[in-house]
């Protein structure tokens, strides 16, 4: 009887870590391991904004797609990045127009595996700094945009890479994130407790997801993702936002992040599910509150003259 239970104790136990240790490589691989085609992407010219077109190459020799909104003698320049699975950083145009009127210049960078960007996988923000890295290379060498600030600018999954990529890389001027997870491990821990898994089930989960992206990624890039990454901002300005009812990316990242960011660092978070924070994301203007608020981050921090109270 003794060696039936221990039999039966172990067979659960083994079976209990496979399916660990599988669940990250099937539901994280179904989600990463294809490129992203955007089922709605946008045009400037419905926007009235005028752009460049570009192509950019990245340290690891991928070639992304990107586009340019020059504006005369500009405050800064802000390089805009879009999510995971939606939204196209097409979305951002009404956000290019409305920087444009306040003296802002922005780089659109469609991050790698999507869109027409080249990638044969998502990265999670392990690789997509790199991504920033490539528009950074590019507008420090463009006389335009000589002693110019950068700001970098990202919603979902382009918020995870704007994170990573200040916390990696001193030339970045500021930072801008809406609904950033903390880290994929916390991020895939928080969905399973979120959809009825005990939390204790929750927790053991976690370890398995980081070695699966450290098996995916590689050990050498196991401390790039946000919640490590934020406290490398130092004395730069940032502005992290969230929904506080937000179901893709739950409140608890961004307080996590808060705990690692330096004491200066901004955080709004607004009542609401939307995960993007505006109510209106393509015409951000129809929502004055979010507007004023980055608005106001700008103008503080890259200008002499803040706005009015």
């Amino acid at each position: 009887m003794r060696v039936v239970i221990i039999a039966a104790a172990f067979f659960v136990v083994s079976t209990s870590v496979v399916i660990l240790a599988i669940l990250p490589y099937l539901v994280t691989g179904s989600l990463i391991n294809n490129p992203i085609s955007f089922a709605t992407t946008h045009e400037p010219e419905t926007f009235g904004v005028k752009v460049q077109d570009l192509t950019l190459t990245t340290a690891d020799e991928l070639t992304l797609q990107a586009w340019e909104v020059a504006v005369e003698d500009p405050k800064a320049v802000v390089i805009m990045l879009g999510g995971l699975s939606n939204p196209s950083v097409t979305a951002f145009w009404g956000h290019a127009r409305l920087f444009a009127e306040h003296g802002y210049a922005s780089f659109l960078l469609e991050m790698r595996a999507h869109g027409a960007s080249e990638g044969a996988q998502v990265g999670l923000g392990y690789e997509e700094h790199l991504d920033v890295l490539a528009a950074l290379t590019y507008l420090q060498e463009q006389q335009s945009y000589e002693d110019v600030p950068v700001v970098v600018f990202g919603v979902d999954l382009g918020g995870v890479a704007a994170i990573n990529a200040v916390g990696l890389y001193p030339e970045l001027g500021g930072l801008i994130s809406i609904g950033a997870f903390s880290s994929w491990a916390g991020l895939f821990t928080d969905n399973l407790y979120f959809s009825g898994t005990p939390l204790c089930i929750a927790l053991l989960e976690k370890p398995f997801v980081k070695l699966y992206t450290i098996a995916k990624f590689g050990w050498s890039q196991r401390h790039i993702f946000p919640q490590k990454q934020i406290a490398n901002l130092g004395h730069r300005p940032a502005l992290l936002m969230h929904s506080r009812e937000d179901e893709q990316v739950s409140l608890l990242n961004l307080e996590r992040l808060q705990l690692s960011a330096p004491s200066h660092a901004e955080f709004w978070v607004r009542d609401g599910a939307e995960h993007l924070v505006c109510t209106d994301f393509l015409y951000p203007e129809e929502d004055p509150v979010y507007t004023q608020r980055i608005l106001r981050f700008l103008e503080d921090n890259f200008t002499k003259q803040p706005l009015s109270q």
